[in-house]
């Protein structure tokens, strides 16, 4: 038959379900429709679970993120004072070293004010020794000159 004839439509053969095969059809149709919603309806209500659990370690997460920035300053706060510490013992130490230094300088000051003392002591001692002995030759001088005086002075009684 060739194609551009055309059959009469009592011939054409019919595509039409009869209505048992409709209502089969139809209720397959909405058998299938029922499990796509149940199927949507359980992947809203995974989805939905899965948000709130995605929700749930996004909190935890800004959580840990807040406690290592804490941690973090925390560490930086130590690590200033543990700065501050080492400085403070360093100026200490400086401190330590010029204070024993100038304990050295004066101890070299105190040793020679000491020897400056022992021999002036020294010197004092020779400088009395002599004036005694200065003392004893005057001493001996007014005695002889007394001598001479009695034996020149004839005596008056």
């Amino acid at each position: 038959m060739p194609d551009d004839q055309v059959l009469p439509e009592e011939h054409m053969p019919d595509d039409r379900p009869l209505p048992e095969e409709q209502r089969q059809l139809a209720e397959r149709g909405r058998t299938k429709a029922e499990d796509t919603r149940r199927d949507a309806e359980h992947d809203r209500g995974a989805t939905e679970e899965h948000r709130i659990a995605a929700e749930s370690v996004r909190k935890e997460a800004e959580q840990f993120r807040r406690l290592a920035e804490e941690a973090r300053e925390t560490r930086d706060q130590h690590r200033q004072a543990l700065e501050a510490l080492r400085q403070e013992r360093e100026h200490l130490r400086e401190v330590a070293e010029t204070a024993r230094t100038f304990g050295e300088e004066a101890r070299v000051a105190a040793e020679a004010a000491r020897d400056a003392t022992v021999e002036a002591v020294q010197a004092t001692a020779e400088a009395l020794q002599a004036t005694l002995e200065q003392m004893k030759v005057v001493e001996e001088m007014r005695r002889a000159l007394r001598a001479i005086r009695d034996v020149d002075k004839p005596d008056v009684n």
